[in-house]
């Protein structure tokens, strides 16, 4: 978007062409509702290539941003854009007007910011295009409708949307296929509002309308939808911590089923993205680690005001974002209020010094820990102790660089504690305490480090700490070179996926334990040459993935004793050149997912598979998981 603005803002013809010809270097960077300056210029450092210097205060930093700016123009223009600047941030992009030619900023904003340069204000679409984009989202392409509304009502619910996209769209979708009577009581409210004169005011009071009509449709879905607030502004929501959140605190399926049918709805209503980054996820056995969701920050932002209408003490979300170690005052007071909050959320950034005061959260059903820090530790907080309902924690950290977790101890009194997701942070430390988390029964880890150490080097044997673990997930741990052998003793294990991890090599052949495994994925590991043999005692096993494996170049033969397998996904399987003859002892497989290559060798066997399909889906280029 703030590039389609350079161009059309009449920055100047030579400065267009530089921009579309890459003469000069182009920065965007969005600038959150709550905004770290120090933590905004540390990114421009890393995304320059740049080591980050230790920075005093503010002033520090900036000084020594021009010093690299001026560094930096010496090899061509530079383009600085600061995007969605809120209001209350206006004081930012000042900091960043240097005197250095061959250097522009651009910022990107709902607001005007008189004092800092030329405007280029964008209009609202036009009524007419305004109608059209209405239209799309509210009337189904086939004209059905219990009974389509009058031109007078839509003209006069488009007219209130006042030409913002994102308002016709939402407003749309709310009532596509709805009877006139929801159209109707959907333009009293925005009649109602109508006294509001900021821009901000008017696009929210539509959206609230929107958000209304979930009341009378499905509760659980506003509750859904309200609990995307808990997540930072700008970032993407991993769609399995949803699930993990929404299987215990709305009582939703184990597997996610509901949960994605929730986030379709809402994504059919305009109220978040849902990407999908794998051509196939959805069906493997309704795995949906590579998919996420992304929302625009008004809608965030209504999420969260929607959920701070009621006293602290009563809110079922007590969401808590800390600039530094600025803590809200019923946080600091003497004598602590009991919170009855099921959902919590607490977000710090790069100032947090880790130093947490004591809460009251004996509802507290999911934690969720947003932080920003880079090669430091991370201290989950001892209020934790006391948190005896918790059932699901998601911890995730923000920065460039993993960081150290650590205060494991806490774990070891939450008896109800059902799910964990670690990401992007360091857990060497993990086993070296004696907690037995004896109801865990899935646990995530995305981007994290030293995990073979974490489980290796204990004090506790991995099957007496999580004696009840079902499924076990391990995506981009870059520093796995092999699994911890104590894994293949969670005899009661039904799901293990490791994907994206290019350093492992292998499996460990006691895999063959795992008599209850349902689930098999080892995708995307490049290292990874072979399955082990004993892979052919998972008499269990229903879906085997090995995605993205370039090095496998053969099955075990005890592939064939894999009677329960009814899925087998290998695509991008370059290096695999024959099958073993007992693949058509697979009598319960049903699809094998998979390129015209491997394709061709499954061909062999099809006549003695009947009920088999070999499906080859088009490869498809998504970047979005960048």
């Amino acid at each position: 978007m703030a590039l389609l603005l350079v161009e059309a803002a009449a920055l100047g013809t030579a400065f267009q062409g530089l921009l579309t010809a890459n003469i000069f270097s182009t920065f965007s960077m969005s600038v959150s509702k709550t905004y770290n300056l120090i933590g905004i210029i540390k990114k421009l450092f890393r995304y320059n290539d740049e080591q980050v210097p230790w920075f005093q205060n503010e002033e520090d930093a900036v000084n020594q941003l021009e010093l690299m700016l001026k560094r930096k123009v010496e090899s061509g223009r530079i383009l600085l854009v600061l995007d969605d600047v809120w209001s209350r941030s206006k004081s930012v992009p000042d900091k960043f007007k240097f005197q250095i030619s061959k250097y522009k900023v651009l910022v990107t904003s709902r607001n005007e910011f008189p004092g800092f340069g030329s405007t280029y204000n964008l209009n609202m679409l036009s009524e007419e295009d305004a109608k059209t984009l209405f239209c799309h989202s509210a009337i189904p392409e086939d004209g059905s409708s219990s009974s389509m509304p009058s031109e007078e009502l839509v003209n006069g619910i488009v007219r209130r949307c006042k030409g913002f996209p994102l308002a016709l769209e939402v407003v749309g979708r709310s009532l596509h296929g709805q009877p006139v009577e929801i159209w109707r009581s959907t333009l009293m409210k925005l009649s109602e509002g109508e006294s509001i004169v900021n821009t901000e005011g008017e696009l929210r009071n539509c959206l609230q309308s929107s958000l209304d009509a979930l009341d009378d449709n499905d509760i659980t879905l506003k509750e859904c939808f309200m609990d995307l607030g808990s997540f930072p502004e700008d970032q993407k929501i991993p769609a399995t911590a949803l699930i993990d959140m929404w299987a215990e605190l709305h009582k939703l399926d184990k597997d996610g089923i509901y949960a994605i049918s929730n986030l379709h709805k809402l994504c059919f209503r305009n109220l978040l993205n849902l990407v999908v980054t794998r051509i196939d996820a959805n069906e493997i056995d309704w795995c949906y680690n590579d998919a996420f969701v992304m929302q625009h920050d008004l809608l965030r932002d209504l999420a969260i005001s929607q959920s701070k209408q009621e006293p602290i003490e009563k809110r079922k979300r007590l969401i808590v974002d800390l600039t530094g170690n600025r803590l809200p005052k019923w946080w600091t007071k003497e004598k602590q209020p009991r919170l009855s909050a099921r959902l919590v959320s607490i977000s710090t950034d790069e100032l947090f010094s880790s130093s947490w005061c004591s809460m009251q959260l004996p509802e507290a059903e999911a934690l969720i820990l947003n932080f920003n820090q880079t090669e430091k530790k991370y201290e989950l907080p001892e209020f934790m102790k006391q948190m005896d309902e918790l059932k699901v924690l998601v911890v995730t950290n923000y920065g460039f660089c993993s960081a150290e977790l650590t205060n494991f101890s806490v774990l070891g009194s939450l008896s109800n504690l059902k799910r964990i997701r670690l990401e992007q942070v360091s857990i060497p430390t993990l086993c070296n305490t004696s907690i037995e988390l004896k109801n865990l029964e899935k646990l995530s880890l995305v981007m994290c480090h030293k995990i073979s150490q974490a489980f290796a080097s204990g004090t506790i044997q991995i099957p007496e700490m999580l004696p009840n673990l079902r499924e076990i997930n391990i995506d981009y741990c870059n520093d796995l070179v092999e699994l911890p052998e104590g894994f293949c003793d969670l005899v009661q294990l039904n799901k293990l996926s490791i994907s994206n991890c290019h350093k492992l090599a292998s499996l460990p052949e006691g895999i063959g334990k795992l008599t209850n495994l349902e689930v098999l994925r080892v995708s995307a590991c490049t290292l990874v040459s072979k399955l082990p043999d004993s892979t052919g005692s998972l008499q269990k096993l229903r879906v085997l993935d090995i995605t993205g494996c370039l090095l496998v170049r053969k099955m075990p033969k005890q592939i064939g004793e894999l009677r329960s397998l009814r899925e087998f996904h290998m695509r991008r399987c370059q290096g695999l050149c024959e099958l073993p003859s007992s693949v058509t002892d697979l009598v319960d497989l049903k699809r094998v997912i998979c390129d015209e290559e491997t394709a061709q060798l499954w061909e062999c066997f099809t006549h003695l598979l009947p009920d088999l399909t070999l499906s080859v889906p088009e490869e498809i280029s998504d970047l979005n998981w960048l």
